[in-house]
């Protein structure tokens, strides 16, 4: 396997193909796999169909080169989009440098402060590009979400809030909705301090992601939670 990503939209260390080319030596991820900075030769449009927000969705050149990804999202708060989960990773995550800018924005022309746009644009936009993404790939994904160090913040955040929850568990789909409602539901049924999670999700609407996505046509928000230690 190889392990892949692109370029940030936002200032740091990640911003800038060789300099995240450091960042990735300095984490070791070099150490377990080939690496790929998609978006580090040039990037590509791939369509969206029934879209609100977006036409297209402006990925990495290097985003055909393979025919099946397997996303490990680490499952967590984010001062955006309330939550970071399975369908963050494949819109803003497989997204370039100009493609996170989109989404952000919420519309197909990046806005020139692209963090300036519209709340609910911008989470459409993500649910948009996410299902982009999978139809891309005619549906050859596997999900994968982590919910350990369950902070308000993002691992994206230089100083992110430390952990308030315990870790719950991982959990696994093929459908990135159903995976994310179902990590959205834990939250809710712990007892384990999960006020401030919750507060950050309700008060940046994040549901709204997993609904839109539904809107398009990408996933279920029914699903049945199978334990696999039971």
């Amino acid at each position: 396997g190889t392990i892949v990503e692109c370029n940030t939209a936002y200032a740091g260390t990640r911003n800038e193909s060789s300099k995240h080319w450091e960042t990735i030596k300095e984490h070791g991820f070099m150490e377990i796999a080939p690496v790929d900075l998609q978006d580090e030769e040039g990037e590509i449009e791939i369509p969206i169909e029934g879209g609100k927000r977006l036409t297209s969705d402006t990925v990495g050149s290097h985003f055909p080169n393979y025919d099946y990804y397997v996303v490990l999202s680490h499952f967590k708060g984010h001062v955006m989009g309330g939550f970071g989960g399975a369908l963050k990773n494949i819109s803003i995550g497989i997204a370039s440098s100009h493609g996170k800018e989109r989404i952000h924005s919420g519309q197909d022309e990046a806005l020139p402060n692209a963090f300036d746009g519209d709340h609910d644009s911008f989470l459409e936009a993500m649910a948009e590009a996410a299902t982009g993404v999978f139809n891309a790939l005619h549906g050859n994904m596997l999900f994968i979400n982590v919910m350990n160090n369950l902070s308000v913040d993002c691992d994206c955040d230089g100083n992110p809030h430390a952990p308030q929850m315990n870790d719950i568990g991982i959990l696994a789909s093929l459908d990135p909705v159903a995976v994310d409602q179902a990590c959205v539901d834990q939250v809710y049924l712990s007892d384990d301090n999960n006020g401030p999670l919750i507060e950050r999700m309700e008060s940046r609407h994040a549901i709204h992601t997993v609904e839109h996505a539904v809107e398009m046509g990408l996933g279920n928000r029914n699903y049945r939670l199978i334990d696999l230690d039971a």
